[in-house]
């Protein structure tokens, strides 16, 4: 069985990349609303815990891209008789670049809307003992300078329930 942690990543990644689902919410939203959104591909989705410092210089990192990894274990032992019963935190790390800051910036929005509306979505049983409640949190990061002139990372992190002997 894979390890705790990379299966959590696998999880949510295999939702975000399944028939092309991020891609698609993506493009669906920004043609609901007739606005122009950098594609993001199923190649640029990845579990990987990468910063753009490293990712810039990985030829295969480019952008957009969003990186999925698990960040927490909690093993509390809610019930008694399983070998684990806690927390897994998964997140995703949703990274934006163009040579225009407002691009930049209105990209990201679409793209954390688009893994948000999946995880909505696919609220309950993951399969394998994880469960998903429907929580999670945003953080936004202001633009900098980097990538293709101007890069901006979300970081989205959900907690997975997680129940196994």
């Amino acid at each position: 069985m894979l390890p705790l942690t990379l299966l959590a990543a696998n999880k949510m990644l295999n939702l975000l990349t399944a028939n092309n689902a991020l891609p698609q919410a993506i493009n669906s939203n920004a043609a609901a609303l007739g606005v122009v959104v950098t594609p993001l591909n199923g190649s640029q989705i990845t579990a990987s815990f990468v910063g753009p410092d490293i990712g810039d210089l990985d030829l295969q990192l480019s952008y957009p891209r969003v990186c999925v990894y698990s960040t927490q274990v909690v093993n509390n032992q809610r019930e008694k008789f399983r070998t684990f019963s806690g927390v897994a935190a998964v997140t995703a790390d949703i990274w934006s670049s163009g040579s225009l800051e407002q691009q930049t910036e209105l990209d990201l929005q679409f793209y954390v809307e688009g893994v948000a509306a999946l995880l909505r979505a696919n609220i309950g049983d993951w399969g394998d003992g994880y469960r998903y409640s429907g929580i999670y949190d945003v953080h936004m990061q202001t633009p900098k300078t980097g990538g293709e002139g101007f890069v901006q990372l979300a970081r989205l992190t959900c907690n997975l329930d997680v129940s196994f002997n």
